[in-house]
């Protein structure tokens, strides 16, 4: 199993009054699109960071740079040319309180990337593509990565992201072709299709 160190960084806005209880956000990739339903309540500073991100364009023109098929496809924080971006002061890491309120390192939810130093997280994400939660939820020995949505719509185009060819190229499992994420909005209603993936375990 890989569970090798994911990179991250985060910030810390708090989300503005009126904002809906759980904020979705669609993503549009070179490979096609995907919505994420967010949990304020669960990971109140995690949310209100990547929707800073949003709101101010920082993830247009970054791209998918770390895909592993049988683990998760990170992005957020690259240029197609490889060059990083800088992020804003990272944030604490919340994934203890997230896993208590039912959020699990499971096939289609989002989570923080990050450093060995557990409270690095800043703008880099990850969409697990399938269930880590034995290696990426927090335990007696380590705190875990933040798990703060799901994906709603678009599965399908997470499951296109991670199959596409990689290479070494100054780091591990990039795309041979960039995945370049064309645009990242904020949407309102509008109608669900189904869910595309289970956010929590059921607690015995």
């Amino acid at each position: 199993m890989r569970t090798a160190a994911l990179s991250i960084l985060l910030a810390l806005p708090l989300l503005a009054a009126g904002q809906p209880d759980k904020p979705r956000v669609k993503f549009t990739t070179s490979l096609g699109s995907f919505t994420l339903e967010l949990e304020p309540k669960a990971a109140p500073k995690t949310v209100a960071n990547f929707m800073n991100y949003v709101h101010k364009g920082f993830y247009k023109g970054t791209t998918f740079h770390r895909v592993i098929p049988t683990f998760m496809i990170q992005g957020g924080g690259f240029t197609p040319d490889l060059k990083k971006k800088a992020g804003d002061p990272p944030i604490m890491n919340e994934a203890k309180g997230a896993m208590a309120a039912g959020l699990h390192n499971t096939r289609g939810t989002i989570a923080m990337a990050r450093t060995n130093d557990p409270h690095s997280a800043n703008s880099q994400f990850f969409i697990n593509v399938k269930d880590n939660s034995a290696s990426l939820d927090p335990n007696a020995g380590s705190w875990g990565y933040c798990v703060f949505g799901k994906v709603i719509e678009g599965l399908e185009t997470v499951d296109k992201i991670k199959t596409v060819p990689t290479h070494n190229v100054q780091m591990n499992d990039v795309p041979v072709t960039a995945v370049v994420i064309t645009d990242a909005q904020e949407v309102h209603g509008g109608p669900v299709k189904k869910s595309s993936a289970k956010t929590a375990k059921k607690k015995k």
